[in-house]
């Protein structure tokens, strides 16, 4: 590996970007949007708000970041550039470091946007620091790129990566304590839910703003969403040759 390499491959898709004027800014308003929703829904429950508020940061972060790795990685693949880059000496750890540094960079803006906007436009009480829960929402946030990029090597166009959003994301809303805890689950769905990544983010999200605990109080929650990040990584890097 190298990481003039991948830093080239990172600059190359952060320009790329950048030059989409209308996605930039479908990057900043999507998330605005739809958590200005969630402010008028739960208008004069504060709260409630402020209840759901850590598990919503997690289900919108992680759904927006894999929804934008996934289109833009496809576009890589179905445009070519992804294959003539497999033809270079180039590395696949080179190639998929690059991907996810330049898309990274996107995905934080975003998971950014998220919490800011959370915290200080719909007004959310909470405890624990400000900077430890966006380290918890980039940590979800590499894990998302990373899933986006895995799961759009099973994609042939767009309309696919869409419809991998039910299958990927919604057993994650429904089973990882969003909605019900995790422990007013049936066993079988307590189970499946240790083995999704969101079950740890919204945990963790709640532990820090809702019970005021540092990030050494959830150690685990950390510790489990790095390791998915690394797997979804590895599993990429194999399956990134179906171009």
């Amino acid at each position: 590996m190298s990481p003039d390499r991948t830093l080239a491959i990172a600059v190359r898709i952060f320009n790329q970007i950048v030059r989409d004027r209308r996605s930039v800014a479908m990057i900043i308003v999507a998330p605005v949007v739809v958590m200005s929703l969630v402010g008028f829904s739960f208008a004069g429950q504060r709260e409630v708000l402020d209840r759901v508020a850590p598990g919503l940061m997690g289900v919108f972060a992680m759904f927006f970041v894999f929804l934008l790795t996934g289109v833009s990685f496809l576009r890589e693949r179905s445009q070519g550039t992804l294959e003539r880059l497999l033809t270079t000496p180039v590395g696949r750890g080179d190639i998929l470091l690059g991907y996810l540094l330049g898309f990274l960079v996107f995905a934080s803006i975003q998971s950014l946007v998220i919490l800011l906007y959370t915290i200080l436009a719909l007004q959310i009480e909470y405890q624990g620091a400000l900077w430890q829960i966006f380290i918890l929402l980039m940590l979800l946030t590499v894990v998302a790129v990373n899933l986006g990029i895995f799961v759009s090597t099973f994609a042939r166009n767009e309309f696919q990566v869409v419809q991998f959003i039910p299958l990927v994301l919604a057993p994650q809303i429904f089973l990882s304590g969003v909605i019900l805890p995790v422990e007013q689950l049936p066993g079988y769905f307590q189970v499946v839910s240790k083995a999704l990544p969101l079950t740890y983010a919204v945990t963790g999200l709640k532990e820090i703003m809702l019970e005021g605990q540092s990030l050494a109080g959830i150690g685990v929650e950390l510790g489990v969403l790095a390791s998915f990040a690394a797997v979804l990584l590895v599993l990429a890097a194999a399956t990134v040759r179906r171009t």
